[in-house]
């Protein structure tokens, strides 16, 4: 609630500092580098101090933010201020992960999807609370900083001048930031409570339970997941930003239906990550991600054709907002099961996510500048949806395939003792394994197989090769089959002695 209430109150916040919204759009950036460093920081600080004592602190300074923000009255100190609040931002948002991860490891699936959840919930409240704070005037939708095309307010370009806070004109500003403010000090009252009540606990709990463990190539997982989630928060943010516009400017939808759009992408969305609390109780975390892509790939390829149709627009948006919820949390949760995620792992691929949310709209709102005609937009979802599919295969391959070989080589080295024993070499055991299977190599075990293959097939052969041999004798002489046949068997029984 706290980042997305920016959005709908853009407008007013340009008025309280006297400035247009063309000029203070460095707030939106200040509030991304700001997140940046609050995800680096908050990922050192968690594996160095207790973490419900650093997820208060953060929460209390989003506090003191929300509460001051409203009452900046120089357009260089919203900036700062808003920067301030986006580190702190960004130290809760990888916490939350880091914590849920600390507490339930690969165990926490539907945990990890509640805790996405009330992110999606807060987006989707924050516009409501901003409508029914500031009037019908405010949006219902959830703009962004992306949509620069808005009327401008305020043309005045003079100096700030004047004190640095004071109270706004329009008192509902105050109260819509003052409201969520009070919610959020609440939060932080009981994360302190929960660090001044298990301080020690936790400490020793967190060592006792989580066993750590570290893949084969856990760097390049983490360098690969930090590429999904590039590409895929990218997307996202690509997407439920420049819907509304594109539906108005593209497919000539009115204003109210653009409005409706952008509430039907984000109220899906929350709408699965809610349900996907329920599905990451019988739904392994691979699985969600598969189905997740599969349902992106298949919505934003419908966009990509039938870009003209509301109607496409309508179902195909539904589709997409619901197969982008449960990526994020189903992926962290999923690469928890083959390595250990700790902060400094944790605050790495929040990064990526985050540099796609700077990046890609921006580039995104570029080019669809230089080509007004073509849908860039879809395009851009459809590739993003194309990439994460071929890049998940890859990383799981590279997660299993340690394991896999693993497993090989253990069922090999039980087929290798249950051998020993069958042959009577029952000492295996007892003597020093690493000299004995230096001795035993796979060359050695391939013979004696072979060997006791043929032992087993000989019996056989020659039990068959006599009958064949009985049927075609005449009936006329049956003194001469019989010795012959004795002479046969007691060569072959002979010829066993010492096998």
């Amino acid at each position: 609630m706290s980042v997305s209430i920016l959005g709908p109150t853009f407008q007013d916040l340009a008025t309280n500092v006297n400035r247009n919204i063309s000029s203070l759009s460095l707030i939106f950036v200040g509030r991304a580098f700001g997140f940046l460093s609050g995800s680096v920081i908050g990922g050192i600080l968690y594996d160095l101090m207790n973490n419900f004592l650093i997820l208060g602190v953060s929460t209390l300074a989003a506090t003191v933010g929300l509460y001051l923000v409203p009452l900046c009255r120089r357009a260089v100190l919203l900036i700062v201020m808003m920067s301030v609040f986006g580190v702190s931002a960004g130290t809760l948002d990888t916490g939350g992960n880091v914590l849920i991860l600390a507490l339930w490891g690969d165990k926490g699936a539907p945990h990890m999807q509640a805790l996405h959840f009330s992110f999606a919930l807060g987006a989707f409240l924050a516009p409501l609370l901003a409508k029914l704070a500031l009037g019908p005037t405010a949006s219902a939708g959830n703009y962004t900083e992306l949509e620069l095309h808005l009327p401008t307010l305020n043309q005045s370009s003079e100096v700030d001048s004047g004190p640095l806070f004071g109270v706004p004109e329009n008192l509902n500003l105050l109260w819509a930031y003052a409201v969520i403010g009070a919610y959020v000090f609440v939060v932080s009252f009981f994360l302190f409570a929960l660090f001044f009540k298990k301080s020690s606990r936790w400490e020793k709990a967190k060592m006792s339970t989580r066993t750590s463990k570290k893949a084969t190539y856990h760097h390049s997982l983490l360098c690969l997941l930090f590429v999904f989630f590039f590409f895929y928060v990218g997307a996202e943010v690509t997407y439920g930003s420049y819907v509304f516009s594109f539906a108005t400017t593209h497919v000539g939808m009115e204003e109210s239906e653009a409005a409706g759009l952008n509430s039907i992408f984000w109220g899906t969305f929350a709408a699965c990550r809610g349900l996907a609390i329920f599905f990451a109780t019988c739904l392994r975390p691979g699985t969600m991600i598969v189905l997740s892509n599969i349902g992106s790939l298949a919505s934003s390829l419908f966009l990509v054709l039938f870009d003209k149709s509301p109607i496409s627009l309508w179902v195909a948006t539904s589709v997409y907002g619901a197969s982008m919820a449960t990526t994020f949390p189903s992926g962290v949760s999923w690469i928890e099961q083959y390595t250990t995620i700790h902060g400094k792992s944790a605050a790495f691929f929040v990064v990526g996510g985050t540099l796609g949310e700077m990046a890609i709209p921006a580039i995104i709102g570029f080019l669809q500048g230089q080509y007004p005609d073509l849908p860039i937009i879809l395009y851009t979802c459809f590739g993003s949806a194309i990439f994460t599919a071929v890049l998940f295969p890859v990383m799981y391959k590279l997660a299993t395939w340690p394991l896999a070989r693993q497993r090989k080589e253990h069922r090999k080295s039980e087929d290798q003792r249950a051998l020993l024993s069958y042959l009577g070499l029952n000492d295996y055991e007892d003597a020093n394994e690493d000299e004995d299977t230096e001795k035993w190599n796979e060359m050695d075990f391939e013979v004696v197989i072979e060997a006791s293959r043929n032992s087993v097939m000989e019996p056989a052969l020659e039990v068959s090769s006599q009958f064949l041999a009985d049927s075609r004798v005449p009936e006329a002489s049956p003194l001469k089959t019989g010795s012959s046949s004795v002479e046969h068997l007691a060569g072959n029984q002979s010829g066993r002695a010492c096998p």
